[in-house]
């Protein structure tokens, strides 16, 4: 199984709160290491296109390119899932600034 790190931009089926539906779509792993039993589980925020109505703690993605994006997206800190990293692929990464500036952000939340 792959391992996925803090910082890895991954395509994994994620779950939506307005409706009751998962589809594939980019998300920001947040755990430093794989979480749960045998390491299956992983935290994530939901990456979306960057044209959607902000919202308070929106983050917009500095290097769409090494994250693997083909259009602007920001990553949306207020909504975070745990997921099966057995479903997840790695497409791409964010820089350490722009993942404290994220972390920072999600930890106002707790």
């Amino acid at each position: 199984m792959t391992r996925f790190e803090r910082g890895d931009v991954v395509r994994i089926m994620f779950p939506h709160v307005e409706r009751n539906v998962r589809r594939a779509r980019p998300a920001l792993v947040l755990t430093r290491e794989p979480i749960g039993p045998d390491g299956l589980l992983i935290w994530a925020a939901m990456i979306t296109n960057a044209a959607r109505d902000p919202w308070p703690g929106d983050v917009p993605i500095e290097d769409r390119e090494a994250a693997g994006l083909p259009v602007p997206s920001i990553v949306r800190t207020a909504k975070i899932a745990t997921l099966e990293a057995a479903s997840a692929t790695r497409i791409g990464r964010l820089g350490e600034e722009q993942m404290a500036e994220i972390g920072r952000l999600i930890s106002a939340y707790l």
